[in-house]
């Protein structure tokens, strides 16, 4: 009987570890959707003006999961049209999507409104020519030295 109550106590323990190991953070804190996010948040953007963007960000979300392409897009008006992802070969592709929501892509702080598609997928533009520059530390003091 001994034997069954230290097995039962025994299992309990190394189960609470094990469930204890497969704790992990949450993958959405390390997608690159919201890396970039961050990135914009915290250091803000200059005004995207009208034009053709060869050097953004194009982010796909489903759910958890994130993609983002390099990728091109116009803004006109201030809005954003004809999106396009890179391909290897520095070739183009059209962003061929079925919005959810015909209202304008406006940009606010560097970032694109959010796109919705029919399919539930997530579209965002980061325009990564316009972020701010990091702001500089301050400098520490060096410790007293005994002369």
């Amino acid at each position: 009987m001994k034997k069954i109550i230290t097995l039962l106590l025994l299992s309990t323990f190394v189960m609470a570890d094990v469930s204890g190991q497969t704790t992990k953070k949450p993958e959405d804190e390390s997608n690159c959707y919201l890396k970039w996010l961050l990135k914009f948040e915290i250091r803000g953007a200059n005004e995207v003006k009208d034009g053709t963007y060869n050097d953004v960000i194009i982010t796909r979300r489903n759910g958890n999961d994130a993609e983002c392409f390099n990728g091109k897009c116009d803004v006109k008006e201030g809005r954003v049209e004809n999106i396009c992802i890179k391909k290897e070969d520095n070739s183009y592709d059209a962003l061929k999507i079925k919005v959810r929501n015909e209202s304008p892509v406006t940009i606010t702080n560097g970032m694109s409104k959010t796109i919705v598609t029919l399919e539930d997928e997530l579209i965002n533009v980061f325009f990564i020519k316009k972020i701010k520059p990091k702001k500089a530390g301050y400098v520490k003091a060096a410790d007293p030295k005994d002369d």
